[in-house]
């Protein structure tokens, strides 16, 4: 008898070159059958023809698409690993940002991740992993981006929650939590010839991370670590460590 080909599901991929993009080819390599989804439909339908996978349609923010995109991706044989990607950095300072701007930033960064963990679960099967994505500036602030970091430690603090509650099914819930990747949304700092050599010096191993050094540590905690839940593991190649880029001396090498 054939071994049953496990799924993956993988919300916000519709960005080739992006995390989420390379995080669906990552599982496609290790033989998955994956399903993408994002709010756009045509990146996700490219990306599921060149791994095989499936492409959902799917708004992160809105509970009926969530539902409706785990049922689907669920059909006949449920849903062994699920990553949410969809999010989005969002400035401003706490005197000066807008209720509405805050509430957009945490339906999008707080709100989106646990509806997605509340409806993977609900089709996962034992044993399964959920993996969410958070940021350094959770826990290292870094300035102007205060709704966006503290929307991503309550991530990190739902992860430990949904551990708990989904223990008892095997399910294993945890988070990576980069810093800067070299996106091609980000290329325009990460590539900047001044402002990008002051981002890469705050990393100890000399550069910013790719979607696929992200896309590797996702893997990972999806498929092979099966005594590890709970935790936020930092992609981010010790930037933790030191500070945060200097916003203001981004700006000015920016200007140059």
């Amino acid at each position: 008898m054939m071994d049953r080909q496990k799924r993956a599901v993988v919300l916000g991929a519709s960005e080739e070159g992006g995390t989420g993009w390379a995080i669906a080819e990552a599982f496609a390599a290790r033989g998955f059958l994956v399903t993408v989804g994002a709010r756009r439909r045509e990146g996700i339908e490219r990306l599921a023809a060149a791994i095989g996978g499936r492409a959902l349609p799917c708004d992160a923010t809105v509970e009926e698409d969530v539902a409706r995109f785990m049922e689907q991706a669920a059909v006949d044989d449920g849903i062994d690993a699920a990553v949410l990607v969809a999010g989005a950095g969002v400035q401003g300072t706490i005197d000066a940002i807008s209720l509405d701007t805050l509430a957009d930033c945490m339906r999008l960064n707080f709100d989106a991740p646990f509806l997605f963990v509340r409806h993977a679960a609900r089709h996962m099967n034992d044993g399964g992993s959920i993996v969410l994505m958070s940021s350094i500036a959770a826990n290292n602030p870094w300035h102007g981006y205060v709704g966006y970091g503290c929307a991503k430690s309550a991530v990190q603090t739902l992860v430990r929650y949904a551990a708990l509650e989904y223990g008892p099914r095997g399910i294993r819930v945890n988070a990576v939590c980069p810093g800067p990747i070299s996106t091609p949304a980000a290329g325009h700092l990460i590539n900047h010839p001044h402002a990008g050599p002051i981002v890469a010096a705050e990393v100890p191993l000399g550069r910013v991370a790719s979607p696929a050094d992200v896309a590797e540590a996702v893997a990972w905690l999806g498929t092979s670590p099966g005594w590890i839940t709970g935790e936020t593991i930092h992609t981010d190649g010790g930037m933790f460590l030191r500070r945060p880029p200097n916003v203001s001396d981004i700006k000015a090498a920016m200007a140059k």
